[in-house]
């Protein structure tokens, strides 16, 4: 086999551990074109280029990773601070949380960057917003709610930064563009969606790529993309976050039911 050729015996597993099907696309059901866009470049791009050697390694690696920490879909609750119930609740948090999902970076030192204090530990990272929401809803304020959002007399900037308080002389990264965020996911839900993030999940019918359609068309903070040779290229990195986690959350069931989970395209974030 060449290095460019796929591996289905390692894609099979790599499926079969986090119990997805392998059948035959169906052509009539969503496709968020993720693929077919980074395929695009791919063959296109001329200043970088993929080893494909080194993919294939890299694959390997991770599933034998997965192998060996047992990871599955109930790996996800297993974290002290994500949400270990499994209703409504939680959904509006997971949306929240992966709505303001970006942009950690920080030149400082590990000990002198943003940091959220919370339960005795200081969080960094990814994790400094879960703390801070969790810490929020600990103090009776409803970060996690639509209505709450679109209301500029209660969410203030200033109450933003008092639930985004920081442990260091670091303040949040980019703390009113989240606000925005935060608005316009609001005006969006309560608008065009009774003000529930789980009216989304029944309009995408239990499809994985729909809703991250869904959400990529609805609200524009979701809607990373960038053009390539005159070609639209979807990369649609935090919507499929929010499905992958939506899945992971609930075990594949329920709410985390997706019948084309394996639509989601693997993704990796620095924090």
């Amino acid at each position: 086999m060449s290095d460019d050729e796929v591996d289905l015996e390692l894609l099979a597993l790599l499926r079969k551990s986090l119990g997805l099907g392998g059948g035959a696309a169906n052509p009539g059901v969503a496709e968020t074109k993720v693929l077919e866009n980074a395929q695009y470049v791919f063959d296109n791009a001329i200043d970088v280029a993929l080893d494909p050697a080194k993919t294939k390694a890299a694959a390997e690696t991770i599933w034998r990773q997965m192998q060996k920490k047992e990871y599955s879909t109930h790996t996800w609750s297993e974290h002290e601070l994500h949400p270990k119930t499994k209703d409504e609740g939680t959904m509006h948090f997971i949306f929240t949380m992966d709505l303001l999902n970006f942009s950690f970076w920080s030149a400082e030192t590990e000990e002198k960057r943003f940091a959220i204090e919370y339960r005795g530990k200081n969080w960094t990272g990814y994790w400094s917003l879960v703390a801070a929401l969790q810490r929020a809803l600990d103090e009776d304020i409803p970060i996690t709610s639509p209505e709450f959002w679109i209301d500029e007399v209660e969410c203030t900037e200033e109450l933003i930064k008092h639930v985004f308080r920081s442990a260091t002389d670091e303040e949040m990264p980019l703390l009113h563009e989240r606000l925005e965020c935060l608005r316009e996911a609001g005006r969006v839900l309560c608008n065009d969606f009774d003000g529930s993030f789980t009216n989304c999940i029944y309009n995408a019918n239990h499809s994985a790529a729909a809703l991250v359609n869904l959400l990529a068309e609805s609200f524009s903070c979701f809607r990373d993309e960038a053009v390539f040779n005159g070609r639209r290229v979807r990369l649609y990195k935090r919507a499929q976050i929010l499905v992958a986690d939506i899945w992971a959350c609930f075990n594949g069931e329920g709410y985390g039911e997706f019948h084309d989970i394996d639509k989601i395209t693997m993704f990796a974030g620095m924090t």
